[in-house]
Protein backbone atom coordinates (compact mmCIF):
# COMPACT_ATOMS: atom_id res chain seq x y z
CA UNK A 1 0.00 0.00 0.00
CA UNK A 2 1.19 3.43 -0.88
CA UNK A 3 1.63 5.74 2.20
CA UNK A 4 -0.64 8.71 2.59
CA UNK A 5 2.17 10.52 4.27
CA UNK A 6 3.69 12.64 2.03
CA UNK A 7 6.89 14.92 1.48
CA UNK A 8 6.70 18.83 0.69
CA UNK A 9 8.46 18.10 -2.15
CA UNK A 10 5.94 15.58 -3.18
CA UNK A 11 3.30 18.52 -3.00
CA UNK A 12 4.73 20.89 -4.81
CA UNK A 13 5.63 19.25 -7.76
CA UNK A 14 1.70 18.27 -7.87
CA UNK A 15 0.30 22.36 -7.19
CA UNK A 16 -0.88 22.25 -10.66
CA UNK A 17 -2.10 18.82 -11.00
CA UNK A 18 -6.07 19.89 -11.44
CA UNK A 19 -6.99 15.80 -9.53
CA UNK A 20 -4.87 17.11 -6.43
CA UNK A 21 -6.81 19.38 -4.04
CA UNK A 22 -5.18 20.64 -0.82
CA UNK A 23 -7.56 21.10 2.14
CA UNK A 24 -5.67 23.62 4.94
CA UNK A 25 -7.07 22.19 8.32
CA UNK A 26 -7.34 24.78 10.84
CA UNK A 27 -7.23 24.93 14.45
CA UNK A 28 -8.43 28.86 14.64
CA UNK A 29 -11.76 29.28 13.66
CA UNK A 30 -11.11 31.90 11.51
CA UNK A 31 -8.86 31.86 8.25
CA UNK A 32 -6.58 34.94 9.27
CA UNK A 33 -3.19 32.26 9.30
CA UNK A 34 -4.76 31.08 6.03
CA UNK A 35 -5.16 34.63 4.16
CA UNK A 36 -1.35 35.57 5.18
CA UNK A 37 0.53 32.60 3.39
CA UNK A 38 -0.93 29.37 2.66
CA UNK A 39 -0.26 26.62 -0.33
CA UNK A 40 -1.19 27.83 -3.56
CA UNK A 41 -4.70 26.65 -4.39
CA UNK A 42 -5.60 25.53 -1.24
CA UNK A 43 -9.28 25.69 0.61
CA UNK A 44 -9.47 26.26 4.16
CA UNK A 45 -11.36 24.59 6.62
CA UNK A 46 -12.15 24.63 10.08
CA UNK A 47 -11.55 21.58 11.64
CA UNK A 48 -14.81 21.28 13.16
CA UNK A 49 -16.78 22.18 9.88
CA UNK A 50 -14.92 19.71 7.98
CA UNK A 51 -14.87 16.63 10.60
CA UNK A 52 -17.81 17.03 12.71
CA UNK A 53 -21.79 16.96 12.45
CA UNK A 54 -23.70 20.60 12.43
CA UNK A 55 -25.02 19.95 15.44
CA UNK A 56 -24.11 16.59 17.23
CA UNK A 57 -20.73 15.80 19.12
CA UNK A 58 -20.53 13.24 16.04
CA UNK A 59 -18.33 12.42 13.04
CA UNK A 60 -19.00 13.69 9.61
CA UNK A 61 -20.75 10.84 7.67
CA UNK A 62 -20.27 10.11 4.20
CA UNK A 63 -23.58 12.10 3.46
CA UNK A 64 -22.05 14.84 4.97
CA UNK A 65 -18.73 14.92 3.40
CA UNK A 66 -19.95 14.13 0.23
CA UNK A 67 -22.03 17.71 0.67
CA UNK A 68 -19.55 19.31 1.95
CA UNK A 69 -16.50 18.69 -0.44
CA UNK A 70 -18.81 18.36 -3.71
CA UNK A 71 -19.04 21.82 -2.12
CA UNK A 72 -15.71 23.08 -2.62
CA UNK A 73 -15.27 21.49 -5.69
CA UNK A 74 -13.94 18.02 -4.67
CA UNK A 75 -14.86 15.35 -5.94
CA UNK A 76 -14.74 11.39 -4.49
CA UNK A 77 -11.99 10.94 -7.11
CA UNK A 78 -9.65 13.60 -6.43
CA UNK A 79 -6.19 13.27 -4.52
CA UNK A 80 -7.45 15.17 -1.30
CA UNK A 81 -3.91 16.52 0.31
CA UNK A 82 -4.14 18.21 4.29
CA UNK A 83 -2.13 20.54 5.80
CA UNK A 84 -2.55 20.63 9.67
CA UNK A 85 -2.12 24.19 10.80
CA UNK A 86 -1.18 22.88 13.66
CA UNK A 87 0.18 19.47 12.25
CA UNK A 88 -2.01 17.25 14.06
CA UNK A 89 -5.55 18.77 12.86
CA UNK A 90 -3.83 17.24 9.30
CA UNK A 91 -3.43 13.36 11.00
CA UNK A 92 -7.33 14.22 12.68
CA UNK A 93 -8.82 15.24 9.72
CA UNK A 94 -7.24 12.11 7.55
CA UNK A 95 -8.62 10.47 10.55
CA UNK A 96 -12.13 11.33 10.49
CA UNK A 97 -11.99 11.94 6.60
CA UNK A 98 -11.13 8.19 6.26
CA UNK A 99 -13.69 7.30 8.78
CA UNK A 100 -16.57 9.08 6.00
CA UNK A 101 -14.87 7.05 3.41
CA UNK A 102 -12.82 9.15 1.06
CA UNK A 103 -11.08 7.02 -1.22
CA UNK A 104 -7.78 8.89 -1.59
CA UNK A 105 -6.11 10.88 1.39
CA UNK A 106 -2.76 11.92 1.49
CA UNK A 107 -0.96 14.11 4.70
CA UNK A 108 2.10 16.35 4.25
CA UNK A 109 4.80 15.23 5.93
CA UNK A 110 5.31 18.45 8.62
CA UNK A 111 2.03 20.27 7.36
CA UNK A 112 2.46 24.13 7.65
CA UNK A 113 5.20 24.57 9.50
CA UNK A 114 7.63 22.34 7.49
CA UNK A 115 6.09 23.90 4.08
CA UNK A 116 6.64 27.53 5.25
CA UNK A 117 10.38 26.59 6.88
CA UNK A 118 11.50 25.91 3.45
CA UNK A 119 9.84 28.57 1.65
CA UNK A 120 8.17 26.91 -0.66
CA UNK A 121 5.29 28.74 -2.73
CA UNK A 122 2.55 30.47 -0.98
CA UNK A 123 -0.27 32.78 -1.47
CA UNK A 124 -2.48 35.06 -0.02
CA UNK A 125 -5.62 34.77 -2.06
CA UNK A 126 -7.64 32.10 -3.13
CA UNK A 127 -9.48 31.29 -6.57
CA UNK A 128 -13.46 30.54 -6.31
CA UNK A 129 -14.53 26.94 -6.41
CA UNK A 130 -17.34 25.31 -8.88
CA UNK A 131 -19.04 22.58 -7.28
CA UNK A 132 -19.11 19.09 -8.41
CA UNK A 133 -20.11 16.05 -7.87
CA UNK A 134 -19.34 13.55 -5.02
CA UNK A 135 -20.41 10.12 -5.27
CA UNK A 136 -21.55 9.05 -1.75
CA UNK A 137 -19.07 6.58 0.01
CA UNK A 138 -19.12 3.92 2.78
CA UNK A 139 -18.57 4.43 6.25
CA UNK A 140 -14.95 2.74 7.33
CA UNK A 141 -14.53 3.07 11.61
CA UNK A 142 -12.58 0.08 12.59
CA UNK A 143 -10.03 2.61 14.64
CA UNK A 144 -12.50 4.09 16.17
CA UNK A 145 -13.59 3.12 19.87
CA UNK A 146 -16.38 4.35 21.96
CA UNK A 147 -15.59 5.18 26.29
CA UNK A 148 -18.06 1.60 26.97
CA UNK A 149 -15.75 -0.35 24.77
CA UNK A 150 -12.46 1.40 26.87
CA UNK A 151 -14.23 0.89 30.00
CA UNK A 152 -15.12 -2.96 30.12
CA UNK A 153 -11.96 -3.56 28.78
CA UNK A 154 -9.38 -2.24 31.75
CA UNK A 155 -8.82 -5.21 32.92
CA UNK A 156 -7.83 -6.73 29.47
CA UNK A 157 -4.17 -7.52 29.13
CA UNK A 158 -3.99 -7.54 25.46
CA UNK A 159 -5.35 -3.80 24.89
CA UNK A 160 -2.48 -1.19 25.96
CA UNK A 161 -3.76 2.11 26.82
CA UNK A 162 -1.30 4.90 25.33
CA UNK A 163 -1.88 8.81 27.13
CA UNK A 164 -0.09 11.19 24.64
CA UNK A 165 -0.87 14.42 26.48
CA UNK A 166 1.13 16.35 28.18
CA UNK A 167 2.78 15.56 31.51
CA UNK A 168 0.75 18.22 33.38
CA UNK A 169 -2.47 16.45 31.63
CA UNK A 170 -1.56 12.82 32.31
CA UNK A 171 -0.36 13.62 36.10
CA UNK A 172 -4.10 15.49 36.55
CA UNK A 173 -2.23 18.67 37.40
CA UNK A 174 -4.40 20.18 34.52
CA UNK A 175 -6.81 19.14 31.71
CA UNK A 176 -5.60 21.10 29.27
CA UNK A 177 -2.07 21.71 27.70
CA UNK A 178 -2.29 25.10 27.04
CA UNK A 179 -3.95 28.24 27.65
CA UNK A 180 -4.93 30.76 30.24
CA UNK A 181 -8.09 28.66 31.42
CA UNK A 182 -7.58 24.95 32.46
CA UNK A 183 -11.00 23.57 31.15
CA UNK A 184 -12.19 20.74 28.90
CA UNK A 185 -12.90 17.85 32.21
CA UNK A 186 -14.68 18.17 35.22
CA UNK A 187 -11.47 16.01 36.64
CA UNK A 188 -7.69 15.61 36.15
CA UNK A 189 -6.00 12.00 36.25
CA UNK A 190 -6.03 9.52 33.17
CA UNK A 191 -7.42 6.49 32.47
CA UNK A 192 -6.35 3.66 34.84
CA UNK A 193 -3.82 1.58 33.46
CA UNK A 194 -3.18 3.76 30.67
CA UNK A 195 0.96 4.61 29.78
CA UNK A 196 2.40 7.96 28.92
CA UNK A 197 3.89 9.27 25.64
CA UNK A 198 3.69 13.22 25.19
CA UNK A 199 2.94 13.42 21.76
CA UNK A 200 5.98 15.52 20.40
CA UNK A 201 8.59 12.63 20.70
CA UNK A 202 6.58 11.16 17.79
CA UNK A 203 8.19 14.15 16.03
CA UNK A 204 11.05 16.41 15.06
CA UNK A 205 11.58 19.81 15.53
CA UNK A 206 9.85 20.88 11.70
CA UNK A 207 7.24 18.56 12.74
CA UNK A 208 7.79 15.55 11.01
CA UNK A 209 7.29 12.17 11.67
CA UNK A 210 10.31 10.71 13.21
CA UNK A 211 12.36 7.48 11.93
CA UNK A 212 10.59 4.43 11.98
CA UNK A 213 13.66 3.28 14.33
CA UNK A 214 13.48 6.10 16.58
CA UNK A 215 9.26 6.09 16.60
CA UNK A 216 9.90 2.65 17.50
CA UNK A 217 12.28 2.49 20.27
CA UNK A 218 9.86 5.82 21.53
CA UNK A 219 6.90 3.44 21.61
CA UNK A 220 8.45 0.34 22.66
CA UNK A 221 10.42 2.61 25.85
CA UNK A 222 7.14 3.30 26.74
CA UNK A 223 5.67 -0.27 26.69
CA UNK A 224 3.67 -0.05 23.33
CA UNK A 225 4.96 -2.81 21.50
CA UNK A 226 2.26 -4.23 18.94
CA UNK A 227 4.23 -7.92 19.09
CA UNK A 228 3.06 -7.63 22.84
CA UNK A 229 -0.45 -6.44 22.99
CA UNK A 230 -3.55 -7.44 20.59
CA UNK A 231 -4.85 -3.70 20.74
CA UNK A 232 -3.25 -0.53 21.59
CA UNK A 233 -5.15 2.33 22.13
CA UNK A 234 -4.20 6.13 21.87
CA UNK A 235 -6.46 8.72 23.35
CA UNK A 236 -5.72 12.81 24.69
CA UNK A 237 -8.08 15.56 25.17
CA UNK A 238 -10.11 15.77 21.86
CA UNK A 239 -8.54 12.72 19.92
CA UNK A 240 -6.02 15.58 17.52
CA UNK A 241 -3.02 14.19 19.41
CA UNK A 242 -3.69 10.71 19.43
CA UNK A 243 -4.09 10.46 15.76
CA UNK A 244 -0.55 11.47 15.24
CA UNK A 245 0.67 8.36 17.55
CA UNK A 246 -2.67 6.27 15.26
CA UNK A 247 -0.86 7.36 12.00
CA UNK A 248 2.62 6.55 13.09
CA UNK A 249 1.69 3.39 14.02
CA UNK A 250 -0.40 2.71 11.45
CA UNK A 251 1.01 3.71 8.68
CA UNK A 252 4.54 4.39 9.10
CA UNK A 253 5.57 1.33 11.71
CA UNK A 254 2.63 -1.11 9.93
CA UNK A 255 1.48 -1.86 13.24
CA UNK A 256 -2.34 -3.46 13.28
CA UNK A 257 -4.64 -3.56 15.74
CA UNK A 258 -4.41 0.87 16.56
CA UNK A 259 -7.25 2.43 17.30
CA UNK A 260 -8.46 6.01 19.24
CA UNK A 261 -10.72 6.31 21.93
CA UNK A 262 -12.64 9.12 20.55
CA UNK A 263 -14.06 11.24 23.00
CA UNK A 264 -10.79 11.05 24.87
CA UNK A 265 -10.52 12.86 28.61
CA UNK A 266 -13.10 15.34 27.42
CA UNK A 267 -16.05 12.91 27.55
CA UNK A 268 -13.86 10.32 29.89
CA UNK A 269 -13.08 13.54 32.49
CA UNK A 270 -16.62 14.15 33.28
CA UNK A 271 -18.44 11.06 33.16
CA UNK A 272 -20.41 10.28 36.44
CA UNK A 273 -19.22 7.07 37.69
CA UNK A 274 -15.89 6.49 35.29
CA UNK A 275 -13.02 6.00 37.40
CA UNK A 276 -9.44 8.08 37.14
CA UNK A 277 -6.10 7.23 37.93
CA UNK A 278 -3.82 10.25 39.11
Amino acid sequence: MESPIVTTDWMESRILEPSVKVIEVSAEPTDNRYREKHIPGAIWFHWKNLCWHDTDRQFVTPEKLAERLGAVGISDEDTLVLCGDPVQYGTYAFWALTMAGHPDIRIIDGAKVKWLAENRPVASTSKGTEPVDYEVQSKNEWMRLGRENVRDNLDNDGRFLLDVRSPEEYSGERVMELGKFDHGAERGGRIPGAKHLFFKELLNDDDTFKSPEELTATLKGVGADSDKADEIVAYCRLSHRATLAWTAMTYILGWEGVKIYDGSWTEWGSIVGYPVEK
